[in-house]
């Protein structure tokens, strides 16, 4: 069998926005302030954080990921959706349909944001050269300390 290191990093709550919902948030044309890159060659943190809420519970710093992507999506944890009283659908990144909607609050505007929120399925970014033997959609078996991850 095939093995393989690569560096582990967890995503905890964050948002992508489209460009539509970033003006109504923070201002028309909003340039978005970069404060660190992330694994993914071209994506990256941003400064800027939104509020993330339900009648049920509200999340006050959640982080904004760039660039402008072409629809908004909301990505939390199973622990995060009980607090929020939703049952978001695990699901890959941009399959959105039938997910669960939120309000989003950003410093100029608020939005209720339909079929916008996901859990994320759980997946392993690399590169072309950590890819090696794998294609991208592939199921592997990752272990961690000694101990299989399912």
């Amino acid at each position: 069998s095939y093995k393989m290191k690569v560096k582990v990093g967890v995503s905890n709550r964050h948002i992508h926005l489209n460009r539509e919902d970033a003006d109504i948030l923070f201002g028309k044309d909003y340039q978005f302030h970069k404060r660190n890159d992330l694994s993914q060659k071209g994506q990256y943190a941003c400064e800027e954080i939104v509020c993330v809420s339900t009648d049920n519970y509200s999340f006050d710093h959640v982080r904004v990921l760039g660039p402008i992507r072409d629809y908004t999506q909301v990505e939390i944890s199973s622990d995060d959706a009980l607090l929020l009283g939703i049952n978001p659908p695990i699901r890959d990144s941009g399959d959105l349909s039938d997910s669960e909607s939120v309000w989003i609050t950003g410093p100029k505007g608020k939005i209720y944001k339909e079929n916008c929120c996901i859990r994320a399925t759980r997946h392993i970014h690399c590169n072309k050269s950590e890819l090696s033997g794998h294609n991208n959609g592939d199921i592997v078996n990752a272990t961690f300390n000694g101990q299989v991850i399912e």
